[in-house]
């Protein structure tokens, strides 16, 4: 099934995986792409609705990011232009945005003027918003009119013929509390999509792309790690062909209090996966005996899963395929911002695979943020300890203790860290809490 689609263009915002994860909460596929992208993939796509981010830059610097000459004469979907989005689109279509006396940031009172149109449907004609820019659009462009200020600042603009919108104000932040019902309005009322887009449809679909990329004979490997990625990647691929799947689960002596055998035992007894636990925390400790600086630990313990987890993959034969747990935010930070010389980030999730492993990738989390992840897991009946596990890092405890690694300060390490996580499930603040830990520090405290 082809689902409806969003398109949005990144100008460099903080906030645009946030425009994302709006859009995709009422229930609208979209996508995040550079402001570069041609007008010929744009059109290709074949969007319901496209809309520009915000940006650091202003649109009156030379170097400014643009979207190209016939743009908006080529793009027929509906547009909405958010902050330096709106900017952008006022200068373009010949109208002027210059730096305001002062920067605007933060909280706002939005008047919604009479004569706005599907965007500000059904909302109050008083709106608390939240602004962070240094440009404002001082002269319209032809055909456009005003639909919301702030003091005397042009706050919203449209051209209802055209399906332009644009807003200075950010509604995909949770400080910007109706923000949601403008994007919903954008959404529903004037792009017209039906918001098709559930985790059930996602795991149907995804289930059937696996089979239809693996064939009916191919083997596929998994490396599991006992977080949340690798085990709904694992579970979901499992879905969909079963004990072609063989999962390794890697002991490096570093997991939490007891994690190995809890993690291995709920993997094969209650997700009913083909899994081998490997205990090589001996090799682990040994490339790490003596080792202090913190990086080369993570590059011992990241060279030494790659040698344990090969020699495992070896042993199986027959492995055409390797599950990784990529999720969207690691595919975005990979793509380059301003053009293909420049990369913001290269994660290890994106093209990390060893050269020495000639297997084919399958990434069934690459479209997902975090939060639909875990929607997915509940979907595919993952336990909800495992889901609504802290994040955890590959080298495990081996960053957490500093100074150098014996499997002595690895269980002390561990029984405290037990004590802390456990108290904050009895105080029932676990959930409330990103990511809480305990470090062994090489002195007294």
């Amino acid at each position: 099934m082809q689902h409806e689609l969003i398109l949005i263009l990144d100008f460099g915002s903080q906030y645009t995986q946030l425009i994302a994860r709006r859009v995709r909460e009422q229930g609208v596929y979209c996508e995040i792409h550079p402001f570069h992208l041609s007008v010929d993939e744009i059109v290709a796509k074949r969007p319901k609705g496209v809309i520009l981010s915000g940006g650091p830059s202003s649109v009156t610097d030379e170097d400014a990011p643009r979207v190209s000459a016939d743009f908006y004469d080529k793009v027929k979907a509906p547009i909405l232009g958010i902050c330096y989005g709106m900017q952008l689109v006022a200068i373009d279509l010949g109208g002027r945005s210059e730096p305001a006396a002062r920067r605007e940031y933060g909280h706002a009172k939005l008047k919604v003027l009479s004569g706005a149109t599907k965007l500000f449907n059904e909302l109050p004609f008083e709106l608390d918003v939240w602004m962070s820019h240094g440009d404002h659009v001082t002269e319209l462009p032809r055909g456009f009119h005003k639909t919301a200020t702030t003091g005397d600042v042009v706050t919203a603009i449209e051209n209802h013929d055209r399906q332009i919108y644009c807003v200075q104000f950010h509604p995909e932040v949770s400080h910007t509390p109706l923000g949601k019902e403008v994007l919903r309005n954008f959404l529903f009322n004037v792009c017209n999509c039906r918001g098709d887009w559930t985790p059930a449809s996602f795991i149907r679909e995804e289930i059937e792309r696996i089979r239809a990329t693996v064939g009916e004979t191919g083997n596929v490997v998994c490396g599991l790690s006992g977080g949340v990625d690798s085990t709904v990647a694992a579970t979901l691929v499992h879905e969909a062909i079963g004990d072609r799947q063989t999962c390794i689960f890697v002991n490096n002596g570093l997991l939490r209090f007891d994690e190995f055998d809890e993690t291995l035992r709920m993997y094969k007894e209650n997700l009913h996966l083909n899994v081998r636990g490997v205990d090589a925390s001996i090799d682990f400790y040994t490339v790490l005996d003596g080792v202090v600086d913190p990086e080369l630990k993570r590059k011992a313990i990241g060279g030494k899963f790659i040698d344990v987890f090969q020699a495992e993959a070896d042993k199986i034969g027959g492995a055409e395929w390797l599950v990784q747990g990529t999720l969207y935010p690691d595919v975005i930070e990979s793509i380059s911002l301003r053009g293909a010389s420049v990369t913001i980030k290269s994660h290890h999730n994106v093209g990390g695979l060893p050269e020495t492993m000639s297997l084919k990738l399958i990434e069934p989390l690459r479209e997902l943020f975090k939060d639909e992840v875990r929607l997915i897991g509940k979907d595919l009946g993952i336990p909800e300890k495992i889901l609504e596990r802290h994040p955890f890092p590959g080298p495990g405890l081996g960053v957490r203790i500093l100074g150098d690694i014996t499997p002595e300060k690895v269980e002390l390490l561990q029984k405290a860290d037990k004590i802390f996580i456990e108290e904050l499930h009895t105080f029932g603040i676990y959930k409330d809490v990103w990511q809480a830990f305990a470090v062994l520090l090489p002195i007294q405290s």
